[in-house]
């Protein structure tokens, strides 16, 4: 148990430091590159911090626990909106400017609403996985094609990510080694820490769905978390939601569809009636918030991200209490 809580603690130091390194690594390489910082945020940002789930994910369907690679994927969904833009929400009001990530949101809503039609019959079979990383590829191939077409210096996010990377110039040979050691170490702090998380839930015994959604997810959402903030010092507000957004994506398509093929994930009952529905709330009211509502501009300010933390919060706190009641049965 000891172990268990020091792997906590080291997870977590390791995760805030090695996220800086790679949000500036990526930034660097991307910049040397001519990609929109737009595009950081949806696939390099979106992506490298989902690799967490991705990887646990796989694992767990691999060892034959998909309970916990779909509760990890909706679980850090939640988490990534509830928790993190709530939370940043919080710090600081965030201000959407981007045309593109409004672009964006109505595709996760399709996503989700996909999502919620392979649930309807208690399994997502190999065929219907395929179908999500099918998706993902056009996704990623679209997300491309049009920051090239519309160009970085098109986009006011371009403007805030040029400023705060002049405070420190890099090399693109040493932006890209931050980009891989930040990214692998994000990738071993998750894991170092999810092993702790889930050696003390399992202390207990609670069920795979529920480790999934709960402190696996927490866990692995940590990188967007530690990723969000430093965009938030920055002041690159569309960097923030970008990385909601694309990780999101990521974790929908990516982390189930990639599951999925590996082993056929059987859903219980209570997914679609219980996290499904929190999912596609908090994703909702993320779109409302900031695609602007009543004929204001798109902005999350402390108000709208206290009723995402909130509704976070309640959530996790029914999960809880139904392993406490069960435990107590």
């Amino acid at each position: 148990m000891l172990l268990s809580i020091v792997a906590i603690v080291v997870g977590l130091i390791l995760l805030v430091w090695s996220a800086e390194r790679f949000v500036e690594g990526a930034a660097v390489t991307a910049r040397h590159l001519g990609l929109s910082p737009l595009l950081i945020g949806m696939l390099v940002m979106g992506f490298g911090t989902s690799a967490p789930e991705l990887m646990v994910s796989a694992l767990a369907s691999i060892q034959g626990n998909p309970g916990l690679a779909l509760g990890n994927a909706y679980g850090s969904n939640i988490a990534n909106v509830g928790l993190i833009l709530g939370l940043v929400a919080l710090i600081s009001p965030l201000a959407v400017h981007s045309q593109v990530l409004r672009q964006e949101l109505p595709l996760l809503g399709l996503v989700t609403l996909l999502a919620a039609w392979q649930l309807r019959d208690g399994t997502i079979v190999a065929f219907e996985a395929g179908v999500l990383l099918l998706v993902l590829v056009l996704f990623i191939g679209l997300s491309i094609w049009r920051a090239r077409q519309a160009g970085a210096s098109e986009d006011p996010l371009a403007d805030d990510a040029t400023e705060s990377l002049s405070f420190k110039p890099m090399s693109l040979a040493v932006g890209i080694t931050w980009t891989l050691i930040g990214l692998g170490l994000l990738i071993a702090s998750s894991r170092i820490l999810v092993w702790g998380a889930v050696d003390i839930a399992q202390f207990f015994g609670v069920s795979d769905l529920i480790i999934g959604l709960t402190v696996v997810a927490v866990g692995t959402s940590l990188p967007e978390l530690a990723s969000s903030i430093s965009a938030l010092r920055r002041q690159e507000h569309d960097l923030v939601l970008g990385n909601v957004i694309g990780s999101n994506l990521f974790n929908t398509l990516a982390v189930v569809g990639l599951a999925g093929v590996i082993h056929p994930i059987d859903v219980g009952g209570e997914v679609l009636a219980r996290d499904w529905p929190v999912m596609a709330t908090m994703t909702l009211l993320m779109a409302i918030f900031a695609m602007g509502w009543r004929g204001r501009q798109g902005r999350i300010n402390r108000l709208e991200g206290g009723v995402l933390l909130l509704l976070f919060l309640s959530y996790t706190t029914y999960l809880v209490n139904t392993v406490i009641q069960a435990g107590g049965a």
